[in-house]
């Protein structure tokens, strides 16, 4: 650890990456103020008024640069969270590694950390060297130096409107290039989820990752199995949900990163059906996330984990089993080995057994069964899924667009449709006993009523 300090220490001398830093105008970085959140630059303005540095830092200016819109903005300050927080009506201090500050608008969470100092060795760590608790407080070099890809140790002024680069992170981020500041090995050891990060730069901007940077992910790998799985699930999201999954999911195999992610991804891409499917689920995340949609996690799991479900589930049923008991076990086996390193909470399992559980609820259009389903939470969800089902070949097209149809008419029309359901259309039920039922309810002869 100490040998990679002081390379890292001799490398940043010889490429000049502590040199001063370089402050970029407005008309060549070519950032749009409108496009920066109206909170987030009331936070920077209310800091340096009260005599404090304070700018919008890391993705949020790393996108902007390129065209992109931000998800969200966060604010660095060399002002402690206590100075920061009697600032703001509506501010609270979080976290155990590191504090900082949620500064809350309405549905809007700004969030403000103090600039923090670079690891100096003596910061409680795990037994690989990845650190648990720091608190330490910096400049605004040491913050910059303490980021992890010269993208992201970019530093914008709203006021004004300058971009302060102390990492060549412009230039890096023209080049699409991916470089970790520091030494790469000290710097994953730290924070295993920076590997990932790296595959996710990358793929988002199109670009490469660095080969020095790149150099020591297959060895450690591994580390990502001492990360949170809470952690992990963030992460992994965040990589599924960049506007081109397919890509980030094959970069991740390409980098052996994605066993203590999704143990069951290869065995499901071994399956041409399972590979098909996931591809097609994936698609469309990314057609969602490109039209500015919003994407469930839980469907997005759902749909990852479907293959090896209706796998297991297949197997129960053809062992004898009944259909809806083996589609829960199926389920329950699939999650059980999935959240042992994937901490996929409980709402949004929850919510994924949901979608599983009305599949096979479909098959039968009879028109009690369909009023309880659509009282179901997820009804919309389950038949998108059945969609995706359906374009795989796995269930029957024509059906699967009535329900779509089902879930998009109005009252009325949802309505007339249910009257126009006929016998045929309605696997299961049986004509005789509908036909008994209706000779019960006709009027008493005369004789009766006498």
């Amino acid at each position: 650890m100490i040998t990679d300090r002081i390379k890292g220490l001799v490398k940043r001398l010889v490429t000049g990456e502590s040199a001063a830093p370089k402050r970029i105008g407005r008309n060549e970085h070519q950032i749009d103020r409108s496009h920066v959140s109206r909170n987030a630059i009331k936070v920077c303005e209310v800091l340096q008024q009260k005599g404090y540095q304070a700018y919008i830092v890391g993705g949020a200016v790393r996108d902007l640069i390129i065209g992109l819109e931000p998800k969200d903005f966060d604010v660095a300050t060399n002002a402690t969270p206590e100075q920061i927080q009697p600032l703001f009506r509506r501010a609270r201090i979080i976290g155990r590694r590191f504090k900082l500050v949620h500064v809350v608008f309405g549905r809007e969470i700004i969030e403000t950390s103090t600039f923090r100092a670079p690891s100096t060795g003596e910061e409680l760590t795990d037994d690989h060297g990845r650190i648990l608790r720091d608190n330490v407080f910096g400049s605004h070099e040491q913050d910059a130096e303490r980021r992890d890809f010269t993208i992201n140790a970019l530093y914008y002024d709203p006021v004004t409107e300058e971009v302060i680069d102390l990492h060549r992170g412009v230039q890096d981020l023209k080049q699409r290039v991916v470089r970790m500041i520091g030494e790469p090995s000290v710097r994953y050891r730290e924070d295993p989820v920076r590997m990932l990060r790296a595959v996710r730069f990358a793929v988002k901007l199109k670009g490469k990752i660095e080969p020095g940077t790149e150099a020591p992910i297959a060895k450690l790998a591994s580390l990502i199995n001492n990360v949170p799985s809470a952690r992990l699930f963030d992460e992994i999201l965040k990589l599924l949900t960049c506007g081109d999954a397919m890509l980030c999911v094959r970069q991740l195999q390409a980098h052996g990163l994605h066993g203590g992610l999704l143990p069951l991804l290869d065995l499901i891409l071994e399956d041409p059906e399972g590979r098909a499917f996931i591809e097609l689920a994936l698609e469309r995340t990314d057609s969602r996330i490109r039209g500015g949609k919003t994407v469930s996690p839980s469907f997005l799991f759902a749909a990852l984990l479907w293959p090896q479900v209706r796998l297991h589930w297949r197997r129960l049923h053809g062992a004898g089993e009944h259909m809806a008991p083996a589609l829960i076990s199926a389920a329950d086996q699939v999650l059980n080995a999935q959240t042992e390193s994937l901490a996929i909470n409980r709402r949004h399992a929850s919510d994924m057994r949901e979608i599983w559980f009305m599949q096979p609820r479909f098959e039968r259009r009879v028109p009690r069964a369909i009023h309880r389903l659509f009282e179901q939470p997820r009804f919309r969800a389950g038949v998108e899924f059945l969609q995706l089902r359906a374009a795989c070949g796995e269930f029957d097209s024509v059906i699967a667009q009535w329900w779509m149809d089902l879930a998009d008419a109005t009252d009325s029309e949802r309505a007339q449709m249910l009257e126009d359901l006929t016998p045929e259309t309605q696997p299961g039920s049986n004509k005789s006993s509908r036909r008994r039922r209706s000779r019960r309810r006709k009027p008493a002869t005369t004789g009766a009523q006498t």
